[in-house]
Parts: structure tokens; sequence; C-alpha cells
């Protein structure tokens, strides 16, 4: 699990068919990464299975290539980075499973003052889960939904945030990962049989 606080930038080093090398800062986390262990790579969930001091790789299936934004990678494409949430962790974003729901694309980026409102339209099977002030996970950055209208919506980015994500190498047409509210989907699910 994620809680989609972004902990670092990485940068793709390669990739094939089948697998993805990513480099990252040296001394980005306090302790070393371990063989086997979840990284979510612009919030999608991936499994080390190779690492030094500043890269990692992963193996990648067909179906995550295909349902992801990860396809769309090339070499030096820019990353967002976040481990596994450990049980003694602050809960400091939402709960962020690391499975990505569908692929939206940037519509817009404005500056507003010292914020950037960032645009994005989804498929129109999420928009159930747009909820105003809800929470929503963009390339793993946990957000709040603004102003939904049908399959778009706004994102507020503080600077800090966009300072330290890859949301600021966004631009229209992008292609980004999407994650709705783990919750929402379980409250539609349950209920959907009743209001069918």
């Amino acid at each position: 699990m994620f809680t989609g606080l972004v902990q670092g930038v990485g940068t793709v080093a390669a990739r094939d068919e089948s697998h993805l090398e990513i480099a990252f800062p040296p001394n980005l986390w306090d302790d070393a990464l371990s063989l086997g262990e979840s990284v979510a790579i612009n919030g999608a969930c991936l499994t080390v299975t190779h690492f030094t001091e500043s890269q990692m790789s992963f193996d990648v299936s067909q179906e995550t290539w295909n349902r992801t934004s990860l396809g769309q990678l090339k070499p030096d494409s820019t990353v967002n980075l976040e481990r596994a949430m450990r049980a003694t962790d602050r809960f400091g974003g939402h709960i962020v499973q690391g499975h990505v729901d569908g692929v939206g694309k940037v519509l817009t980026t404005t500056d507003s003052g010292e914020f950037t409102v960032i645009r994005f339209e989804i498929p129109a099977e999420g928009t159930p889960f747009l909820i105003d002030k809800g929470s929503i996970t963009i390339d793993g950055v946990s957000l709040t939904v603004v102003q939904p209208t049908g399959t778009e919506f706004d994102v507020w980015v503080i600077p800090h945030t966009l300072a330290n994500t890859n949301l600021n190498s966004r631009k229209p047409s992008d292609e980004v990962n999407l994650e709705y509210d783990v919750i929402a989907k379980y409250v539609q699910r349950l209920v959907k049989p009743f209001i069918a």
C-alpha cells in the first residue's frame, strides 16, 4: 500500500518489452531497497528485481504496459517514485494501492498566483469516482479533485508538489496514470446492484 506522497523523481535508464530500469538519486531513501519489495512508478506498483545504490530494475508484463501510461516512457523520461508504506509511517496522503484504474490526459496547465492548475480528462467509466474535494492519484501523486464536470476536473498543485514531482514537466496531451479512491470504488460496487 502507498499514500500518494512522492518520495523522489527518477529517470528511465532503459526499457524493453518486459523490463524497466529506473535511475534515482543516491541516498534518496534512508534505508536500502530489498529484492521483491514494491515501488510505485508513476503510481503503478512494480516489484524490484535488481538494484544498486542508484538504479533499480523491474519486470513489466504486457498487461501493465497496456493498462498504464508506462508504455509511453522513453529513456530519460521522469517518473515519480514511492516505496510501499511501512506500518509505522505517517499516513499523509490517502489510501493508494498502486493499481492503475485507467489512463487520462492533461488538457491544460495554467498558473494562478503561486499555484498551478492542471485540468485532466479521464475515461467515461471513471466519472462516478470524481467527487469535488475527493481524492485521486495522478501518476502516483495524491491530489484533490476540484470542480469535476463530466469527464474533466482540475487539481490545484502547490509549489512544493510541483517542484518535487514530475507534474512540473506535464503538458497538454500527456498521458497520466489514474487511480480512483479505493473507498469510493468499493462503495460503488456494493450499492450498484440496488440502484441499477
